[in-house]
C-alpha cells in the first residue's frame, strides 16, 4: 500500500524522547533518552543533555555541539552559555544540545564507540537503525522542525587543526546568501568560509536543517585535540553576537570583530596523502601559498632509504586547515585551503 508521506508522523516514529518540555516558558535542563538495552542495564537509556530557555515571542533557535565527540570547543562554550543565560536575557526560544553524539563525547572519539557511527554522515537517520542513526533521525524529524535557525559548532577534532572559523553552505538564492553572510560577520571568527557543499540531498546536519526549512551555519573552531584560550573566546563571543544579530539575545555584548570572508571549492583546495608514512608539513596554518608550492613531505620510515615524496599545493590560497598526527595513510587529508571572496 502506498502512503502519502505527508500523512506520516515522522517524529512519532522515533524511540527517543526528551524528559523536558521544549515549548515551556522559563529554563529547563534534562536529557534526551535513547533506549539502550545492554548486559549491565537491561532497560537502560543513554542520557543526551538538552536545555531549553524560553521567554515569550521571538526567534526559535537550536544550537548543537558534540556532533563529533572529540571536538571540545563547542561543547565547552555551549556549557558556559547554558550556565550564564537566563530567560530574561532573551526573547524567543533557545534549545541547546551540547553533546549531540553523547556516546562519542564520553569516549573522546569522532565516532560512537557503540556502532562506529559518524553522526554528521548519517542524516536523515533511521528510526529503527543503530544508536547513532536513531539520534540523527530524532534530531532531523522530531527536533529540527519549527526552528528558524540552527547552529552546529565543530572543530578539527583529534586529526585536524583549523584557524578558528565560521562556515556555511552556499545557498541557491541571493537573499538567503545575504542572510548567511550577515550571520558569519556577526559571529566574527578570524576567518569565515562558504562551501560549495550539498544541501537538501546531503547526509550532514546542514542538509538536515535545509530539508526542514531551517537557516543554518556552523564553525570549525580549532582542533588538534586541544582547547585554547583563543578558540574558546572566539566561540563564546561569537555565540552571543550571533544570537543578538538574529534578535534572540538582548544582554551585554562583546566588541565586534572583523572576519575574513573566504570560500572553498573542489578537490584542488585539498592536499591528500599519496601513501602511508610520516607527514612533514612545510607550511603552517595561516600561510599564504601559491600553486605548485611544496606543501609537505611524506617520509617512509618503514623503508628509510627511500627518498620522501613531496606533495604540492594545486592552487593558491590561505592554509585554513592542517593535519595534526604525523602518521598518515593514503587518502588522509593533510591540508585544505580557502580563497578570498568579495563581501
Amino acid at each position: 500500500m502506498n502512503l502519502d508521506s505527508r500523512s506520516i508522523d515522522f517524529a512519532a516514529m522515533s524511540r527517543l524522547s526528551a524528559d523536558i518540555d521544549l515549548s515551556a516558558e522559563g529554563k529547563a535542563t534534562g536529557f534526551v533518552r535513547v533506549p539502550h538495552s545492554v548486559h549491565r542495564s537491561a532497560y537502560g537509556w543513554i542520557p543526551i543533555p538538552i536545555v531549553c530557555i524560553k521567554n515569550g515571542d521571538g526567534p526559535d533557535v537550536l544550537m548543537v555541539a558534540g556532533t563529533h565527540g572529540d571536538e571540545w570547543e563547542g561543547q565547552i562554550a555551549l556549557g558556559q552559555l547554558i550556565r550564564s543565560l537566563e530567560p530574561k536575557d532573551i526573547k524567543g526560544r533557545l534549545v541547546i544540545l551540547p553533546s549531540a553524539n553523547f556516546p562519542a563525547a564520553m569516549a573522546g572519539l569522532r565516532t560512537s564507540p557503540i556502532d562506529e557511527g559518524n553522526l554528521n554522515r548519517l542524516y536523515p537517520g533511521d528510526a529503527e537503525g543503530t544508536i547513532t542513526q536513531q539520534i540523527a533521525y530524532w534530531i532531523e524529524h522530531a527536533l529540527l522542525p519549527g526552528f528558524d535557525y540552527a547552529f552546529d559548532f565543530h572543530s578539527g577534532g583529534s586529526s585536524l587543526a583549523y584557524i578558528p572559523s565560521a562556515l556555511a553552505a552556499r545557498p541557491d538564492d541571493p537573499p538567503t546568501l545575504a542572510k548567511i553572510v550577515g550571520m558569519l560577520k556577526a559571529f566574527g571568527a578570524p576567518v569565515s568560509y562558504i562551501a560549495a557543499a550539498p544541501q537538501g540531498g546531503g547526509r550532514t546536519f546542514t542538509s538536515a536543517a535545509h530539508r526542514q526549512g531551517v537557516l543554518s551555519m556552523g564553525t570549525e573552531l580549532g582542533g588538534g585535540g586541544l582547547v585554547t584560550p583563543v578558540s574558546i573566546k572566539v566561540a563564546q563571543d561569537g555565540m552571543r553576537r550571533l544570537l543578538a544579530h538574529i534578535g534572540l539575545y538582548h544582554g551585554p555584548l562583546p566588541a565586534p570583530t572583523t572576519t575574513r570572508l573566504t570560500e572553498i571549492g573542489g578537490d584542488d583546495y585539498y592536499v591528500y596523502a599519496s601513501d602511508s608514512g610520516l607527514f612533514e608539513p612545510l607550511v603552517d596554518l595561516g600561510a599564504e601559498v601559491t600553486v605548485g608550492q611544496p606543501a609537505c613531505r611524506i617520509h617512509f620510515h618503514h623503508t628509510p632509504w627511500r627518498e620522501p615524496e613531496t606533495l604540492p599545493f594545486k592552487r593558491a590560497g590561505l592554509v585554513l586547515c592542517k593535519r595534526v598526527p604525523a602518521r598518515c595513510e593514503r587518502g588522509d587529508c593533510l591540508f585544505h585551503l580557502a580563497t578570498d571572496i568579495a563581501g
